[in-house]
């Protein structure tokens, strides 16, 4: 997607106002909308993620830390990180209620999916502000 942005092409969907999981699920069992989703290493994104938020994403779910580059880009266009935990991958999975492939359906897993999600767990680490759970986290350890 960032390649299309660098190029001048538009985006296979909109981004704005819209919130990015971090997750290659497995294939659905008959009369499931998704398999396993547990969340995938975020900072792994960190290199595209700035371009994705100027261009209107909001928030984005993954798992471990982000870089400085990303914080400075949600503070500046009001995004968010959420953390979901890894190692529930089949437990997620049942909070999505369905699934449907929006672009890139060639690259299977990694394929870009709508999610409808009902009471998805998932806690905010970077809010609008700067703030850094991770960090606040680690100072209460280290008194």
């Amino acid at each position: 997607m960032v390649d299309l942005l660098k190029q001048g092409k538009p985006l296979p969907f909109d981004l704005s106002g819209q919130i990015l999981y971090y997750v290659g699920p497995t294939p659905p069992r008959p009369g499931q909308a998704i398999g396993s989703a547990g969340p995938t290493t975020s900072y792994r994104m960190d290199t595209y993620a700035p371009a994705l938020i100027e261009k209107g994403l909001k928030g984005m779910i993954g798992k471990g830390a982000r870089s400085k580059e990303v914080i400075d880009a949600m503070k500046k266009h009001k995004a968010v990180y959420f953390a979901a935990t890894g190692g529930a991958g089949a437990l997620i999975s049942k909070r999505i209620k369905k699934a449907e492939i929006v672009a890139y359906e060639d690259l299977g897993t990694e394929a870009i999916r709508r999610l409808e999600v009902e009471d998805f767990p998932a806690t905010v680490v970077n809010d609008i502000y700067g703030n850094d759970l991770y960090e606040e986290g680690k100072k209460k350890y280290r008194k």
